[in-house]
């Protein structure tokens, strides 16, 4: 007997995207000041809270940026 292949339901790049719009995990303002301290990281000017030292890891600059949005009440998943 031959098996029959299943054919895989592409949707097309618009209706991805439009997918995955509606189930974003971070809000486009949660990305801004991610991306608005990425920018102080690079250009030195990001210190972290308690100690004040500078930030080199892209990894805490994200946490920072992460950590601001929900402050101010943006949509981020919380904290583990």
């Amino acid at each position: 007997m031959a098996t029959k292949k299943r054919s895989s339901a592409r949707k097309s790049p618009a209706a991805e995207k439009s997918a995955r719009k509606s189930g974003r995990r971070y809000s486009p303002g949660a990305g801004k000041d991610v991306e608005r301290e990425m920018r102080a990281m690079k250009r030195g000017k990001l210190r972290s809270g308690r100690s004040g030292k500078k930030v080199t890891s892209r990894k805490q600059a994200i946490a920072i940026g992460l950590s601001e949005a929900r402050k101010e009440g943006k949509k981020v998943p919380a904290k583990n």
